[in-house]
């Protein structure tokens, strides 16, 4: 299933028509289904022919989403902290309560990704670590 899902996301990056996308995401099924009922030699040889062609034709600069890392939108406009738009600490009763990540997901301690202090952003990746 993760094989599928990477090969998926590399077919996005090189299909720019959601058309395109639809048709070769079709064939990419039928190939993925045609090899369900294979023998466990046969199965092994295509999950390693497989992952020889999803290294092949993995994208250089692959497609992410405008407002995450890496993309054209990424922090192009941040709110600014609470502290400078209030300075005394009084802060309006509908001011957020949810800190978010540089990856606009919600921050929490226990994923070890909080908003405190500074944040990395691996830009070869696309992700925040």
């Amino acid at each position: 299933q993760r094989l599928y899902r990477k090969s998926l996301k590399i077919l996005s990056s090189w299909a720019i028509d959601r058309h395109v996308f639809l048709d070769e995401a079709d064939i990419l099924r039928a190939r993925f289904d045609a090899g369900t009922s294979a023998s466990e030699a046969k199965a092994i040889r295509l999950l390693k022919e497989a992952n020889a062609e999803v290294h092949e034709f993995t994208h250089p600069d692959p497609y992410c989403v405008p407002f995450m890392p890496g993309g054209s939108l990424f922090m192009r406009n941040p709110p600014p902290p609470l502290e400078v738009c209030f300075p005394d600490g009084n802060y309006p009763a509908d001011a957020p309560k949810i800190l978010f990540n540089a990856d606009m997901s919600v921050a929490k301690k226990e994923t070890g990704k909080a908003a405190v202090g500074t944040v990395l952003v691996d830009f070869t990746k696309k992700n925040m670590e």
